[in-house]
């Protein structure tokens, strides 16, 4: 036998634990200090396409570097490629806030580098996991059966996409197990209004049809809308099977009438989801509760913490009314995965709530932040958002210049530049002076905002959510549409 060489077999260097400690201290100091100086960045990336490849070399290195370089190219390569999300500037899209808290859980997962497949198989993962998302059932006022120690439960996905596809997956295989109609033959339905990710799952999940269904003044769907159509696919042989509502769509924030559709969705057998990946956060204020009136009849709902409640990406908590319905359609159990507590069903195992077998600590962090700021500071910052969002709103509506489009009933503001008159000629050139008044607000690198379009016509929408906007920033935002407005 041939001698082994021992430097081709034995591990390579890693950092001691001194050494770990050292950058770790170095790289919480970077952070700290993006932090304190992200207000003097431009707020979106002025790069051109392939500028940040440019500056990485050709090849992995075939030697290690020091870890000088790795934290000096952060902000040689990184930082001018960054639109900074965290800026207090940011009004585009809707939030997607972190924390210091939220931070530090989330290298502590990443230590910990567990991997949550089974119970077993890191209990601390699991149990946490379903406590929190018992506690969020009572923070925001959400039905009790929808807690894991009733006949629901709750589990964090990656992103409310993800969990909106698992209730179309849930939701196919009752009506298979029911009558054996293949997906073919299903049809899902949604708003007009509602997240694409409604049209994109029931792809995945191989529907036949998807509805989307119209919307009244307020774009909202409207139930007899929905009626008819679902009717109309009975009588056409088809298997109406799923319906998606909002709770503050992407567009507007519209508030779909969950009780009147829950009632069509009783009555013919659909898979009732809700989608307030936004709005749920602000259920933690009693006073914006009516919009979930009628929660209790649903099949399943998702908001995420990732937008609104300053746990950083990702973290989206998703429940189901009854957890078999959702267990039954996603459960395989190959022999490696079997075990004494599984099989007795004394606990939960995650991996039967998802796509992925694998999945990480993600509930560390929202645990952290309950932890660090409380249910009352949540309920201050959300707040203190929907305030200015109203400030702002009632800022628009004092100059005729502009007009708000859709009612706002959280902190999302969506207006446009007023037609001088009601011809088309005048609704095109109110559609030019929106997107460029748009524009010229992204690129004045102090505020950037997002252009969009609704029944046809340009709008800008205004997202009042990032967690370290404060008035001045209001300010400075109506400063640089007043003076960009034609």
């Amino acid at each position: 036998m041939d001698e082994i060489d021992p430097e081709v077999t034995s591990p390579p260097a890693h950092m001691t634990p001194e050494e770990f400690r050292r950058h770790g201290r170095e790289v919480i100091d970077w952070i700290a200090d993006y932090w304190e100086r992200i207000e003097s960045l431009p707020v979106a990336s002025a790069v051109q396409p392939g500028d940040i490849r440019a500056l990485l070399p050709d090849s992995a290195p075939e030697q290690p570097e020091p870890f000088e370089h790795l934290l000096a190219d952060l902000d040689r390569v990184v930082v001018p490629g960054v639109t900074h999300w965290q800026h207090p500037g940011w009004f585009a899209y809707f939030p997607a806030n972190n924390s210091p808290p939220s931070v530090l859980a989330d290298a502590v997962s990443s230590g910990l580098g567990l991997i949550g497949l089974l119970w077993s198989a890191s209990p601390a993962l699991t149990e946490i996991e379903s406590h929190m998302l018992d506690w969020l059932v009572d923070l925001c006022a959400l039905p009790e059966h929808w807690k894991t120690t009733s006949e629901g439960g709750g589990v964090l996905q990656g992103s409310a996409s993800d969990a909106t596809h698992v209730a179309l997956v849930a939701a196919r295989h009752r009506v298979s197990a029911r009558s054996g109609q293949p997906a073919e033959q299903m049809v899902a339905y949604t708003s007009a209004q509602a997240h694409s990710s409604v049209e994109k799952g029931a792809n995945i999940a191989g529907f036949g049809q998807v509805r989307l269904v119209e919307v009244d003044e307020h774009q909202a769907m409207r139930p007899d809308a929905l009626a008819a159509s679902v009717e109309a696919d009975i009588s056409a042989g088809l298997v109406p099977t799923f319906v998606g509502s909002t709770v503050g769509t992407t567009g507007t924030t519209a508030v779909d009438p969950v009780r009147a559709i829950s009632a069509i969705a009783i009555e013919h057998s659909l898979w009732h989801h809700v989608d307030a990946a936004y709005a749920g956060t602000a259920m933690i204020c009693p006073e914006f509760r009516h919009h979930n009136e009628g929660i209790e009849l649903v099949d399943s709902y998702v908001f995420n913490p990732h937008k609104w409640m300053m746990v950083n990406f990702d973290c989206s908590a998703f429940y189901v009314a009854d957890k078999a319905a959702l267990t039954d359609a996603l459960s395989i159990d190959p022999p490696y995965l079997r075990n004494t507590q599984s099989d007795a069903g004394n606990v939960i195992d995650y991996r039967n709530w998802q796509v992925p077998l694998g999945r990480r600590f993600r509930a560390l962090k929202l645990w952290w932040v309950l932890r660090s700021y409380g249910a009352a500071g949540i309920r201050q910052m959300v707040r203190h958002h929907v305030a200015m969002a109203q400030e702002f709103a009632q800022r628009l509506n004092e100059d005729s210049r502009f007009e708000i489009v859709a009612p706002h009933p959280f902190s999302l503001v969506c207006f446009r530049v007023r037609a001088a008159d009601a011809s088309e000629e005048a609704a095109e050139r109110a559609d030019r002076a929106t997107d460029a008044l748009a524009a010229a607000v992204n690129d004045s690198s102090r505020a950037y905002l997002t252009p969009s379009k609704l029944d046809g016509r340009s709008i800008i929408r205004v997202a009042v959510g990032q967690s370290r906007t404060d008035r001045s920033q209001m300010d400075l935002l109506w400063k640089l549409i007043s003076e960009a407005a034609v």
